[in-house]
């Protein structure tokens, strides 16, 4: 969809749909008001007969007759003014989006960035509506004979006042936008076709465009740098593994690089510890914190933002084959620490430990990993937030403050020494489960065995990198999750905006 910014007033905007921002008890105040006076009162008539406040999710649409240059108005409800953030834009653009293409319109224009929230500036709120728009308007038809391509093409984003403001976010959200959807279609490709080659393909091409660096190991690769984790899970499949290295290098030599790593499991069984069949075709999305990460280091290029960041991505799969490993063996990661294999489908962590100790040798500000990794953080959390943990009280700050930007919230769990317990192994350094209880917590234990003394943060998006529901700027399927939230994060954490 082609996003472009028009300074035109309400009444004169040339489009399909004019999609109006209502706060909640304000349908007789601003935008609102003006244009009853040109509909001779089609709207408020139209506003009482529906009962339409602008509660958070409702709609109400009503034709112009010619009288405006858009011929149908689409009124979406924001809600309270009061707490009202960057995300009440880009949830409610998503909800307009999805209302303008069933209404078969081929041409929208949105009203959010002229909208006054308090602590959002006119770029951030341009950035969020755009956001909201493409993702929300984000469909994974690839495999449907009958797929038919969606009328609405263009979306206008209205500008008062700064329009140079206006048009910054717009650029910045298609970048970001992008990227996710990009995220988003890795995730949602099946894993007969998104297999670890492919994805390092897709990482190769992506990189070639953008002038990032991308390196990719083999087994052969893999074996001679010692990644045990990686060769164990791998050894039960017949698609080879791959190890994916993306490098934008952009920043001042003397900074050190911000160091982000992608669990990027294709497809998981469980293993020999199989997993049961109910919605195991969910687990070709296993792979979404690496998508994540190669969504994230794409769009940093796309916004040529002057900073070091690399992304690491190992990937394969868990497969029960005859080769594969089983409860009982001994891996070595590339950290040297040993490690017992108690259940073969806690896998993540094993592929994970070779990738954060690869992290450690470019002497990084900080390592985060992102990673579809327990179910009991999904138990924990629900799929409203992602799991934090950090060893770093300014870094789990930075994360957290981020996601709130995004709307993708994150919430910091504890990582006490006491829980290094619960993962001694009897017969190696570590095991990789530990007790019934607290496993996203002895899970991040198990990460933490890997880093060294590096600053580093670990996000369980387990129970959010995919929906099952259409909600706001979220369809079904992946979500891309982490792309915008770590693109925040390396901005707010090196003082380098896009």
């Amino acid at each position: 969809m082609k996003v472009t910014v028009t300074t035109a007033p309400s009444a004169g905007v040339k489009a399909d749909a004019l999609v109006l921002g209502v706060f909640d008890k304000e349908t007789a105040t601003g935008a609102l008001k003006k244009l009853d006076a040109t509909l001779k009162g089609a709207l408020s008539r139209a506003v009482s007969a529906e009962a339409f406040t602008g509660a958070a999710g409702q709609s109400l649409s009503v034709h112009t007759q010619g009288a405006l240059g858009a011929a149908v108005v689409h009124f979406v409800g924001l809600g309270a003014k009061t707490g009202a953030n960057a995300d009440t834009l880009r949830r409610a653009a998503g909800n307009a989006v999805r209302l303008v293409k069933k209404s078969g319109a081929a041409s929208m224009a949105l009203d959010f960035a002229t909208l006054k929230v308090k602590g959002v500036g006119v770029d951030e709120a341009a950035q969020a509506t755009v956001e909201g728009i493409l993702l929300g308007a984000y469909t994974f038809d690839r495999f449907k004979s009958d797929a038919k391509k969606p009328r609405l093409a263009t979306a206008q984003v209205m500008a008062e006042g700064d329009e140079s403001a206006v048009r910054h976010g717009v650029k910045k959200g298609v970048a970001l936008a992008e990227a996710a959807c990009w995220a988003r279609d890795l995730v949602n490709l099946p894993g007969n076709v998104a297999t670890p080659s492919f994805l390092a393909d897709e990482a190769r091409k992506m990189a070639r465009s953008r002038k990032i660096k991308c390196t990719v190991l083999d087994p052969n690769g893999i074996k001679k740098e010692k990644m045990g984790g990686l060769m164990a899970v791998a050894q039960g499949s017949h698609q080879p593994a791959r190890f994916i290295i993306l490098e934008w290098m952009n920043g001042p030599k003397s900074q050190k690089p911000i160091v982000l790593v992608g669990k990027g499991l294709t497809f998981d069984t469980g293993g020999i510890s199989i997993k049961p069949a109910a919605n195991m075709e969910e687990m070709k999305g296993d792979m979404s914190g690496g998508a994540g990460v190669m969504g994230a280091i794409r769009a940093a290029a796309d916004l040529n933002l002057k900073v070091n960041l690399v992304a690491l991505v190992p990937s394969t799969e868990n497969m029960p084959g005859g080769s594969a490993i089983k409860p009982g063996d001994v891996a070595t990661s590339l950290s040297g620490v040993t490690m017992e294999i108690i259940n073969t489908d806690a896998e993540g962590r094993l592929i994970l430990s070779d990738a954060l100790a690869y992290a450690t040798r470019y002497h990084p500000d900080c390592v985060v990993d992102i990673a579809t990794l327990t179910g009991a953080c999904m138990v924990a959390l629900g799929n409203l937030c992602s799991g934090l943990f950090a060893n770093d009280d300014t870094l789990a700050a930075q994360l957290t403050g981020a996601g709130e930007a995004t709307g993708e919230r994150l919430w910091r769990l504890p990582l006490w020494a006491e829980y290094d317990e619960f993962i001694k192994s009897d017969v190696a350094d570590i095991k990789n489960v530990g007790s019934r209880w607290g496993g996203a917590i002895t899970a991040a234990a198990f990460l933490k065995k890997h880093v060294g003394k590096e600053t580093w943060a670990h996000l369980d998006v387990a129970g959010t990198a995919f929906s099952d529901s259409v909600k706001g700027y979220l369809t079904k399927g992946g979500v891309g999750v982490g792309v915008r939230t770590l693109v925040r994060f390396v901005e707010d954490r090196t003082g380098v905006k896009g």
